[in-house]
């Protein structure tokens, strides 16, 4: 699902934090936004979730430019510290099927398939509240992908869990783009995981894009100054 913003902008009490006459994410691309902290990463990312509707511009998602009302039942968004519905891990990963209006025997294959995707399969009877910090965020990760949307959005998903759980996510995330066309848009501070998983990267500075294209183009061969100070870890804010 591809996704453009025209005349972005947002404020808060008397500084605007994002200010972005242009944009646009590719459908089918694996895109991260990087950028300091208060680049206005996350508050880009809630806008086109459309979780923050105090905005000034437009959004339109797919080729037919439709507005979020007429799409957020093919968006979702896994957040770094995400929430689990108090019942079992299956249950969790079904449910957004089931307001959705699928079968149960169709329910009961995705969640089969994204278990074993995850190594969730042992797990499938626990109660979501025994769960380690990286089980609850592969078991939001399979609830995210169980109905197949078309646009995935990730605010920082591994940044709270250990390098293995962090690797089966990241492969996760690759199988389905890959099979799926799944477009995923993934906020980082880690550039290298942003190398691993991306393949086109947005450049946030102080509100504004300062810099996007192929993840190869930009980290090695950047046109912006800001860019490259912010690869070189020179730029704090």
């Amino acid at each position: 699902m591809e996704v453009l913003f025209q005349d972005l902008t947002r404020d808060y009490v008397e500084r605007r934090v994002l200010d972005i006459p242009q944009g646009r994410i590719q459908a089918g691309s694996r895109t991260a936004i990087v950028g300091a902290n208060g680049a206005g990463k996350s508050t880009l990312l809630n806008i086109i979730a459309g979780l923050d509707t105090g905005h000034g511009g437009r959004v339109f998602y797919g080729n037919e430019k439709k507005p979020f009302s007429q799409v957020s039942s093919q968006i979702t968004m896994v957040f770094q510290k995400p929430y689990l519905i108090t019942t079992t891990v299956e249950k969790n990963i079904a449910f957004p099927m089931k307001i959705r209006g699928f079968s149960q025997e169709e329910r009961e294959k995705r969640v089969s398939t994204l278990c074993d995707d995850l190594n969730l399969t042992d797990l499938r009877k626990q109660k979501s509240w025994k769960l380690s910090g990286g089980e609850t965020q592969k078991v939001a990760l399979a609830r995210a992908l169980g109905f197949g949307p078309g646009l995935l959005l990730l605010d920082e998903p591994t940044a709270n869990v250990d390098p293995a759980t962090t690797g089966e996510i990241e492969q996760m995330l690759l199988k389905i783009n890959k099979e799926k066309n799944t477009t995923l848009l993934f906020v980082t501070h880690n550039l290298v995981q942003a190398k691993r998983v991306c393949n086109r990267i947005m450049f946030l500075h102080r509100g504004r894009i300062i810099e996007e294209g192929e993840m190869s183009q930009v980290l090695t061969q950047p046109r912006e100054g800001l860019t490259r100070q912010f690869i070189a870890g020179e730029l704090i804010w």
